[in-house]
Order: C-alpha cells, then structure tokens, then sequence
C-alpha cells in the first residue's frame, strides 16, 4: 500500500508540474507547437526519475512503472478530455485537430515510460 500512496504522490507531481511548465513556457515565454510539448514531458520525465531514485535510493521496478505511466497518464488524459471538451463546445475541432492534440497528449506518459525503462533507469 505504501508503494501505490507513493505513486499518486508522483503522478500528481508530475501533473502540477506539466500544468505550471505549460503555463510558464506557452504564456510568459511564449513556445509553442509540439517542440515545446517534446521539451516540458522530457523534463517532467527526467525530473520524476531523479527525484524517484533520490527519493527511493533505488531504480523503480517493473510494477511501479506501469502504475506510475497508468495514474499520470489518466490524470492527464481527464484534463486533455475537459479541455477538448471545451474546444468542441466552442467551435468543432477538424479532425486533424484532434490528431495533433492528442499527439501532443500521448508525448508526456510515453516520455515517462521511456524514462522509467531499466536500461535508462540505472
């Protein structure tokens, strides 16, 4: 039980910090476009891992990996769906649209995957 209390803790960790980087990076510096995603999921990534094996003294297993990757993923997937729910109340998003907003999604569960893997683990 103390493993998964832990995983939320990082999940919402990682979500805060994609919320905050988003807001700073898009807003205040003015980034934009898959760039700019590609460079905050890399970051909260990385930072998840070092802060994990700080934390943790230890390289994450396999178990905590894929409840790592399923609680931020959902978590972020529940914002990206409120959001696009938003879009399409506004004005209906082409379909094209909604590939690249859901590649710009995909970018920050699977960067974490990647970063949470054994080889770059260790």
């Amino acid at each position: 039980m103390k493993a998964v209390v832990r995983m939320r803790h990082y999940a919402l960790f990682a979500i805060a910090a994609a919320i905050v980087l988003n807001l700073l990076l898009r807003t205040f510096v003015r980034l934009g476009g898959l760039f700019t995603t590609l460079l905050i999921a890399s970051a909260i990534a990385i930072g998840l891992l070092l802060v994990f094996k700080w934390r943790e003294g230890r390289a994450p297993e396999k178990g905590e990996r894929w409840r790592l990757t399923f609680l931020y993923g959902g978590g972020l997937g529940l914002l990206y769906a409120g959001l696009l729910l938003m879009m399409t109340l506004q004005d209906t998003p082409s379909p094209m649209g909604v590939l690249l907003f859901t590649l710009h999604y995909l970018c920050y569960p699977l960067l974490t995957w990647l970063a949470f893997s054994p080889r770059r683990s260790r």
